[in-house]
């Protein structure tokens, strides 16, 4: 029996798959703990990330920090000229954290 977290990377595999990020267009790759959120923007043709954001030292809620990540990666893609994004939520649902860090993302200027 596979365990949530083989799940979780089952289904990231099949993104990935599909999601690929280039120097205009990089992808927006985002992991989940228990504890944490983090966001990292990635150019997948030179394997190089761009910029990156957590939400370690920061207080408050899931979705608050998530979205306070959100707003931060895109602050640094604006500073690196990077307009638009690929969005790759890592095999992690579409709904909570995710979604608050997405939103953060686009009401910072980042789109996908």
């Amino acid at each position: 029996m596979e365990s949530k977290n083989q799940k979780r990377q089952k289904r990231h595999r099949r993104i990935r798959a599909k999601v690929h990020g280039t120097v205009l267009r990089p992808r927006l790759s985002v992991f989940r703990s228990n504890r944490f959120i983090s966001a990292q923007l990635i150019d997948d043709e030179r394997a190089v990330t761009l910029a990156s954001a957590s939400s370690v030292s920061l207080k408050g809620s899931s979705a608050e920090k998530a979205k306070t990540v959100g707003a931060a990666i895109a602050k640094k893609a604006q500073e690196k000229k990077i307009g638009a994004a690929v969005f790759d939520r890592g095999g992690y649902l579409y709904a909570g954290a995710i979604k608050a860090l997405a939103d953060g993302a686009r009401e910072g200027g980042l789109r996908f």
